[in-house]
């Protein structure tokens, strides 16, 4: 199958999280073709019920290819023209998954072989997959995760914290506000607190960030709110401990302040001939916590249209990275 073929394929198999089951059989299947037709081995991992890892192996893998299979709401089915391939998953990470299979068809049809490919569930909302791989991890020396990088190696990326925030008050009739105490109002107060807090800036990976994601609260505008939440996300640069302090002081009594989640920023490897960036955004690679080797990533298309309803993927950039793919897979070899 074509490269674009497959990933218009990949792209029309709904796998918004959690629901990766179908496109996690498609990928078994099309594995246990390739396995049978190169002595390989392909294996499931039940990370929940209906939700699977999919691992093949040829040889002893030394090089492992992976990336997720989950994508963000809403399905988009796909469509191309001259130039992109466009749908949910094109970018993120449909297409580079159809890069990766193609890539191994060519590795092994070449007579390369010793190198593996995984394909993980829940990157998208918690790395679920990725977590539950690294506690089953395989001989691998390096895994390169596949992440829309425009076709250049990343020498690092952005961590995440993230906080959920609520605040208690006292429920009144509007016409009397002092016999009550609005939430609302404590949460503002405390989401302006945090936002006035100076984050660290790092000379490779550039600011951190602040989004206030989502904001909930009160019963009906004629009474004073009991109770109002809020979920912040801040892309961390640097070592957390700095920034939570930060974030504890601003906060101080106001509200709740709960830890939901924390993936450390990461600095990554370049190799010889390849052309490096910096992203933004966090990958399943602190999940797989060194357990499948030394992490690079990497993959075709941009950032900057996942998650939008104009996702795409230009065609070039996947042909490309089925031969980048190859490349990485036997320099990395020769260097193990």
């Amino acid at each position: 199958m074509h490269v674009f073929e497959l990933t218009r394929t990949l792209i029309d198999i709904p796998s918004v999280t959690p629901e990766e089951e179908h496109v996690g059989l498609y990928l078994r299947d099309y594995l246990t073709r390739l396995c049978e037709a190169h002595n390989g081995h392909v294996e499931t991992m039940e990370v929940e019920p209906k939700r699977l890892n999919v691992f093949a192996s040829f040889g002893d893998p030394i090089v492992t290819l992976s990336t997720h299979m989950d994508t963000v709401p809403p399905f988009i089915p796909s469509r191309e023209d001259d130039e992109n391939i466009w749908g949910r998953g094109a970018c993120d990470t449909k297409g580079i998954i159809a890069s990766m299979l193609i890539a191994a068809e060519r590795l092994l049809e070449s007579g390369t072989r010793n190198f593996g490919l995984l394909f993980v569930v829940g990157e998208e909302r918690n790395s679920a997959g990725a977590y539950f791989a690294a506690q089953t991890p395989r001989a691998s020396k390096f895994i390169i995760n596949g992440e829309p990088t425009e076709n250049q190696l990343a020498l690092g990326s952005k961590g995440a914290l993230r906080y959920e925030l609520i605040a208690r008050g006292k429920m009144a009739h509007s016409a009397y506000p002092e016999l009550g105490e609005s939430a609302i109002e404590k949460l503002l107060d405390a989401l302006q607190a945090i936002r006035a807090i100076q984050l660290p800036v790092d000379p490779i990976l550039g600011p951190s960030t602040l989004n206030i994601g989502t904001i909930k609260g009160g019963r009906a505008p004629n009474v004073i709110p009991d109770e109002a939440r809020a979920e912040i996300f801040i892309r961390l640069v640097c070592d957390s401990a700095s920034t939570r302090e930060a974030v504890r002081l601003a906060v101080g009594d106001k509200v709740e302040l709960t830890d939901v989640l924390e993936i450390p920023a990461l600095r990554l490897v370049a190799v010889e001939g390849l052309p490096t960036t910096v992203v933004a955004y966090t990958t399943d690679i602190p999940a797989f916590n060194g357990a499948w080797g030394q992490p690079l990533l990497f993959g075709p298309g941009t950032i900057h249209v996942a998650h939008t309803l104009d996702e795409r993927v230009p065609k070039q950039q996947l042909l490309d990275a089925v031969e980048i793919y190859q490349r990485l897979v036997r320099q990395l070899q020769r260097q193990a």
